[in-house]
């Protein structure tokens, strides 16, 4: 059952080609960008990501240009999964991957992001390239990420740590073409609040949140998980933002009964995708 359920929560999130992905990421031989057991890697390999990268998508929604052009050039109706399997291959090829695959898949991405243009409703330019935005998606996910593994984390960095893991993931985001990204935990918090005159729910935005936590394409026995896990992830989401998206703010329910369930749920998932111990010895069919 163990073997199933990490298969499972595998396949979902990496795809149908995660298993090969998986072994060209640790597979490959080849210096990396980050050193085994580095902040960014104990961060990123833990399953807390599950419930920060539901609270990077609704955070990344609060800036209008940003929701432009993910509604019009990815959709995140039609396309969710996809999306996700993507992202979750450029996080773990960048962070664990051989050097040279690291910087292939930047690249692909810069290159995707030449592409992604349009226009405000106000007539205003948007471009996925521009440093700008491409702070505001930076500083939404490793604020997400960094939050949610301190509080559902298996081990919690402190405060050296967490400085780490910021100043390591910005150096991705500089490689992507953003420009003045916080290099530690309280710049992070000092960007976040920078960006908060620029930041309000839109229609769409609203509509994003709706499809993401009400109405996932998921199996009918897999949403109730996923459910715990979505809760979780609002829970994490300063309030301010709450009428902005129209969220819940439920501070003793969601301090007492949804992080209670967020842990047991980060935990399976950690459990059942943690590698499994062989026998010492298997009985010889010779």
């Amino acid at each position: 059952m163990r073997d199933r359920l990490g298969e499972a929560l595998f396949l979902r999130v990496a795809g149908p080609d995660g298993p090969a992905a998986a072994q060209r990421i640790h597979g490959t031989e080849g210096p990396r960008w980050f050193e085994a057991g580095s902040a960014i890697t104990t961060v990123h390999g833990d399953a807390s990501m599950f419930v920060g990268g539901i609270r990077a998508l609704l955070m990344q929604t609060l800036h209008p240009a940003a929701m432009l052009a993910v509604s019009e050039h990815s959709g995140f109706r039609g396309d969710m999964w996809g999306r996700l399997h993507r992202t979750s291959t450029f996080l773990a090829t960048t962070t664990f991957g051989a050097a040279d695959d690291a910087q292939r898949s930047v690249d692909i991405v810069k290159a995707i992001h030449k592409r992604v243009v349009g226009l405000m409703p106000d007539g205003t330019a948007y471009a996925a390239s521009d440093p700008h935005l491409l702070r505001w998606v930076h500083v939404a996910e490793v604020d997400s990420f960094l939050l949610s593994h301190t509080v559902y984390g298996r081990e919690p960095l402190d405060q050296a740590g967490r400085d780490e893991y910021v100043a390591q993931a910005g150096l991705v985001a500089e490689k992507l073409g953003a420009r003045d990204v916080p290099t530690t935990e309280a710049e992070l918090a000092e960007a976040l609040e920078e960006f908060r005159p620029e930041l309000h729910g839109t229609p769409e935005a609203r509509e994003a949140v709706r499809y993401l936590l009400l109405r996932p394409p998921l199996p009918l026995a897999a949403r109730p998980p996923y459910g715990v896990l979505a809760a979780a992830a609002v829970g994490l989401m300063p309030r301010w933002t709450r009428r902005h998206l129209r969220l819940p703010y439920l501070p003793v329910t969601e301090r007492l009964v949804v992080r209670t369930l967020g842990q047991a749920a980060t935990g399976t998932i950690r459990w059942a995708m943690s590698p499994r111990e062989r026998p010492a010895a298997e009985p010889s069919t010779a």
